[in-house]
């Protein structure tokens, strides 16, 4: 099929367009600039100038195409609440445009979003939790799958590679500032994880398998202890490895405390039994310790 992609030249869209092409489908990138046209071209991807504020962009992108995957979101975390609303508007309005057909709707949310409860894993059918702002998208896209549109989410873990890592390089970053490579307490918090080329496998699975309403998520290790994490940060930095308390992690995280400490866990076992996917690649760790410290 022809597919409507967002984020379409951001890490984990970069990987996703030739697991895309490589099973058949043919990509339409959104891209605001001349850069990612470029790059978007050199890839075998047609290219739609416009972004996820930019509406009209959006209804042309998901009306040219016989699928939309949904993975553009601004990650200035200073301003989460606006990004969160522009994406339950650019989430409506794909929706909107695409009621009344057969497309499937792939749309991109956290597993963070789903609630922990007694320290187990979270999974795909738990409570949401009522702090993550990134709800409002979801019950946004279940609620366009309760009108008729084959609607579907992909929670993302931590996506891997040895260049990039979801939220921990604000971890490396703040190692980098302080001088030394903290976690909080005895760090045994948790973190989920899947490398990114097993991320793209699955993007590509729900659309073409997905039932809709249905959530997923890309969960290859449940949880990888925020101790393991600094620690792989300290070897590849040559710093220390600290513990600091709770009540100190604000001072020294900043915004990013929030997530640091928090323990949140998931799984991932209706995802693979529903879609057949198999992660096979390597893990957070091993990716932390092929890491080029030396690059800033």
């Amino acid at each position: 099929m022809r597919v409507f992609l967002t984020g379409a030249t951001g890490f984990i869209g970069s990987a996703l367009i030739p697991e895309l092409i490589g099973a058949g489908h043919t990509v339409l990138g959104l891209t605001r600039s001349d850069a990612g046209a470029e790059a978007l071209k050199k890839a075998g991807v047609d290219v739609l100038y416009g972004n996820t504020e930019d509406h009209d962009s959006l209804r042309k992108g998901v009306t040219d195409a016989d699928g939309v995957i949904h993975l553009a979101f601004n990650h200035d975390f200073s301003q989460f609440q606006k990004n969160c609303e522009d994406d339950l508007k650019a989430i409506e309005a794909m929706g909107e445009a695409m009621l009344g057909t057969n497309k499937p709707l792939v749309m991109t949310s956290g597993t963070a979003i789903a609630a922990n409860v007694d320290g187990k894993p979270s999974a795909e059918d738990s409570p949401t939790a009522s702090w993550n702002m990134r709800g409002a998208s979801e019950a946004a896209t279940l609620a366009l799958a309760e009108r008729g549109l084959h609607a579907s989410i992909v929670r993302l873990a931590q996506i891997h590679d040895p260049r990039k890592q979801g939220l921990v390089p604000y971890l490396l970053m703040t190692a980098r500032q302080k001088g030394v490579s903290a976690y909080i307490g005895d760090g045994s918090n948790r973190w989920p994880a899947a490398h990114v080329s097993d991320t793209a496998r699955l993007y590509r699975l729900a659309l073409e398998k997905s039932k809709p309403g249905a959530i997923y998520h890309a969960v290859d290790e449940e949880g990888v202890t925020m101790k393991a994490i600094v620690e792989a940060h300290a070897r590849g930095l040559k710093v220390p490895v600290v513990s600091i308390k709770p009540e100190e992690a604000e001072a020294h995280f900043g915004w990013l405390a929030r997530f640091a400490g928090h323990d949140m866990p998931s799984s991932s076992a209706i995802t693979r039994r529903e879609l057949g996917w198999t992660p096979t690649g390597p893990g957070l760790i091993a990716d932390l310790d092929a890491m080029d410290y030396s690059a800033e």
